[in-house]
């Protein structure tokens, strides 16, 4: 689905995210990607964090689906090699007829030391080698090699049995788009580079004119055979509720900001945080994040500001959604990635028709 801009503007695309899970599934997740061609949706969205994996979800789900792109965000590098990744990628575009979008994303450094028990120092320079490596595979022209600092293919230092390899299977498109999640300046900056598409979070329509100056100084660096600058896509994951009115819909999302702001990351590396604080919510955020570490989650929750939630987010009414959009469609995102109760989504995308 895409929605009307003015006559000089690109179409605004909605999408929609399954989330990771928290216990299991979420209720009403696989209804809710059955009906996304129906809805007119033009993508759908998977993530993982250190539970249920982004693949698995993603194929299961879209082999409902017909017309609608396919995407992780985000798939997490540490979680598999790059050559693995690469195959998965193959694997599922070919199941889906060439409808899946890879989105990578580096994650913290809580998740990538304590769960996947890999270094995370440096994740740009390892960013920049995983993304080398998978768009090798895809391309298929010769056996895959990199010598870098974070990856070597084959190996540095084993066996020396090791072999150069190309891919047996023959990509469907060696072009298949690479997205990746960012959220500092230089971060963004590296998506604009290197890949075909950035995918923020805790985005703020109000400082598009900021991330677009990140972008650009990533295409002013961005070698010829890539896509066109043109073509790259900017996918917002954006929560959105429902509700009588903006104070109603907001107290259904500022648990959700709690969460990220106070209890995600390790004590010194919070990225959501940081992100948030550079919105210009530094002492909302210390407040949300003192109540969260006194174990005070109500406190934490109640200490989330309306006017933070309004700012990443869209929270009201029916009326007060589409009046919020505006917004949205002015900036530089072209997929807006809903993030919703999967039971609501119909009554989310009635209500940002315009």
């Amino acid at each position: 689905m895409m929605l009307a801009m003015d006559d000089d503007a690109t179409p605004l695309r909605l999408g929609f995210s399954t989330g990771y899970w928290s216990a299991g599934p979420p209720t009403g997740a696989a209804e809710a990607v059955a009906a996304a061609d129906d809805l007119g949706l033009d993508s759908v969205w998977t993530a993982e964090a250190y539970g249920s994996d982004a693949l698995t979800p993603l194929a299961w789900w879209g082999a409902s689906t017909r017309r609608v792109r396919l995407g992780t965000a985000v798939a997490q590098m540490s979680a598999r090699t790059p050559t693995a990744t690469a195959m998965a990628a193959m694997t599922l575009d070919h199941l889906s007829g060439g409808r899946f979008v890879l989105g990578l994303g580096a994650s913290g450094p809580q998740v990538v030391e304590g769960w996947y028990g890999q270094p995370y120092p440096r994740p740009l320079e390892r960013t920049r080698e995983y993304v080398d490596i998978v768009r090798q595979v895809l391309r298929r022209e010769e056996p895959v090699r990199l010598d870098g600092a974070h990856y070597q293919l084959p190996l540095r230092g084993g066996t020396g049995q090791g072999k150069a390899l190309r891919p047996t299977i023959h990509p469907l498109r060696t072009d298949l788009p690479i997205h990746l999640a960012a959220q500092g300046p230089k971060n963004t900056a590296l998506a604009a580079e290197i890949a075909d598409g950035w995918l923020p979070f805790l985005f703020s329509p109000r400082l598009s004119a900021t991330y677009a100056e990140h972008l650009a100084a990533g295409f002013a660096r961005r070698a010829r055979e890539r896509s066109p600058s043109l073509a790259f896509e900017v996918s917002a994951a954006v929560p959105v509720a429902l509700g009588k009115d903006v104070e109603e819909a907001a107290d259904t999302l500022r648990p959700y900001f709690a969460l990220y702001i106070g209890g995600m990351g390790s004590e010194s590396t919070n990225f959501h945080r940081e992100a948030v604080e550079r919105l210009g919510y530094e002492a909302a955020c210390a407040e949300i994040a003192r109540r969260w570490a006194d174990g005070d989650r109500p406190g934490a929750v109640a200490a989330v500001p309306t006017e933070l939630v309004l700012d990443v987010a869209l929270a009201g009414s029916p009326a007060q959604l589409r009046e919020q959009l505006a917004a949205w469609q002015a900036s530089v995102v072209t997929t807006l990635i809903i993030q919703t109760d999967p039971r609501t989504l119909p009554a989310v995308v009635r209500a940002l028709q315009v």
